[in-house]
């Protein structure tokens, strides 16, 4: 009866005109939560562009960020538009637009992946900046071509599988970057971070409702600029560091790009070997992350969530933008801290003010990112508890499997990012030949088992981490609901994706004729023959088929 009143309650809100509230005071909260977020990997893309890439100024504040600008500001815009509707369709004041902005993880292999080794190579950033442009316009198409057959995965995908390879994400690439970072500067990073989890977790409220993020940058501003007064530099900030980032103002609108889009498809064929699998990963990260809403109470269509990432990538693309759009893992966290409608577009409208006024370099030199840090590692706190919160108990053994892939990733980046950073320093001053380089990093790698740390093993599973998580997530729970029909049907996909190498292989291929891990492929055809003997027979002679045609509970 209870149902049918709420039910009957929301159609009459809708009849009357019901208009949702564009803001609300949690929308501050969200703001600076999610605009510092947003902020800070602005931050670091600009600083991929200047300092890794060697891109002249003129191209990163006069084409690229104002291109970045726009991009953000439509999704952000429009993902406002569809929390407003949702919001109308329900009834309801509580709705949380989805996060989104450009895609972390993307960010750092279109530059290390494609754009470097091209600049390099040619000896011209802008080379390096056109085959950036053809990688966003092939992964925009595999998004918005996805996008259609998206809903099917979710549907026939266990939530646990979805949120358990989010969970691992978070874990790694999410939380664990600012939570090292806020140990190597504890007197801001650990300060902060108390200030935003006794007001985001233990209910506190600041003096006049001042959002606990803004209170947690301006007492990390006053900490790193006051130590400078007794010469202990906490922060990296200085008065020279801010008069330098003033000579950045300007004003710069997006230009089209087409031609420099085009000219890179020179590249086409090291371009397509990432593109195509990194466009699948987007397009599961995304489901995942409309799953996480739904979870939380705001349901999205899969379908026009995906289409309007790959057009907003395109039209960034076009501009000048070589980095791809991508619905945010976090909105849990932005709707507990009261973030509904406003907070999205208000981002929006701040990111075009920074992306197109130069101002970005300014705030660089004004607040030190240690006092951001403990936002993102809250994010990922949440993300990772959601997985657990929002599944049935029984399936907890499933996401911890959903996980390993990712730590596995994790672990591989920081042995590389070490082997390379030593080679490197080796050769600059002097103590190994560079044509030797190669050699030595192989036989280092090779004497790794010796020490206990088993490199091609982190490798192999570690290889397209969130679809090997999502897949072994599925396995994982449809075992322990006895369907073993199902588990073979997701072991027999791991199998061809295995196979083809958009998991657990470094390329995407057939090796060899073989497959790319022929014997990770072969072990889950195994798997997958195994599971559906099984399950035939105890659909047979063990178990009711009703029973075990039952989807698992949620």
């Amino acid at each position: 009866m209870s149902a049918l009143t709420g039910t009957a309650g929301k159609s009459e809100i809708n009849k009357s005109g019901f208009k949702p509230a564009l803001w609300t005071p949690g929308d501050w909260n969200a703001f600076f939560g999610f605009g510092t977020n947003i902020l800070v990997n602005m931050l670091v893309l600009t600083g991929l562009l200047r300092f890794v890439l060697k891109m002249p100024d003129s191209l990163v504040f006069g084409r690229i960020l104002p291109a970045l600008g726009l991009m953000m500001c439509l999704s952000t815009f429009y993902y406002a538009y569809l929390a407003y509707r949702l919001a109308q369709k329900t009834g309801r004041n509580d709705v949380c637009a989805l996060p989104s902005g450009v895609s972390v993880p993307h960010m750092f292999i279109v530059t290390f992946v494609i754009m470097l080794p091209i600049t390099i190579k040619t000896g011209d950033p802008l080379k390096g900046w056109s085959a950036g442009l053809v990688w966003v316009f092939f992964q925009s198409f595999i998004l918005m071509i996805g996008g259609f057959i998206a809903p099917f995965i979710r549907k026939i995908t266990p939530r646990a599988a979805l949120l358990g390879t989010l969970a691992g994400v978070s874990v790694t690439f999410i939380s664990m970057r600012p939570a090292l970072e806020m140990y190597m500067t504890p007197q801001i990073g650990l300060v902060c971070f108390a200030i935003i989890l006794v007001s985001w977790f233990g209910g506190v409220k600041y003096w006049r409702g001042i959002p606990a993020g803004l209170v947690a940058i301006a007492v990390g501003m006053i900490i790193a600029w006051g130590s400078n007064l007794f010469g202990l530099g906490l922060g990296g900030l200085s008065v020279k560091g801010v008069g330098d980032a003033f000579a950045n103002f300007g004003f710069s609108v997006p230009i089209p790009a087409v031609g420099y889009v085009f000219s890179g498809f020179e590249f086409l064929g090291v371009i397509l070997v990432t593109a195509i699998p990194f466009g699948i990963y987007d397009l599961v990260e995304a489901m995942d992350n409309v799953e996480s809403a739904e979870a939380a109470g705001d349901e999205y269509p899969t379908t026009r969530v995906l289409t309007a990432d790959g057009l907003v990538s395109l039209i960034g693309c076009l501009m000048g933008n070589p980095f791809i759009n991508a619905v945010y893992i976090g909105h849990p966290g932005w709707k507990a801290m009261g973030g509904r409608i406003g907070y999205s577009a208000a981002t929006g409208i701040m990111v075009v003010v920074l992306a197109w006024f130069g101002i970005i370099s300014v705030l660089l030199a004004l607040v030190p990112v240690v006092a951001i840090s403990p936002i993102l590692l809250y994010i990922g706190m949440l993300i990772g508890a959601q997985a657990f919160q929002t599944t049935p108990v029984k399936h907890a053994p499933a996401i911890m499997l959903a996980l390993t892939p990712h730590l596995a990733a994790w672990a591989k980046l920081q042995i590389d990012t070490m082997l390379g950073s030593t080679m490197m320093a080796a050769t600059t001053v002097g103590g190994l030949a560079a044509d030797k380089a190669d050699a030595v990093k192989t036989a280092a790698i090779a004497a790794l088992p010796q020490q206990g740390v088993f490199y091609y093993g982190l490798e192999i599973m570690g290889g397209g981490s969130i679809l090997g998580g999502l897949i072994l997530g599925a396995i994982g729970v449809f075992i322990i609901e006895r369907d073993f029909e199902k588990a073979s049907a997701f072991a027999l996909v791991g199998a061809v994706l295995t196979y083809f190498g958009f998991m657990h292989g470094e390329a995407v291929g057939i090796g060899g004729g073989f497959g790319v891990t022929p014997p990770v492929a072969f072990a889950y055809a195994v798997t997958a023959a195994g599971l559906y003997v099984l399950g035939r027979r105890a659909s047979e002679h063990y178990m009711p088929h009703a029973e075990m045609t039952a989807a698992p509970a949620e």
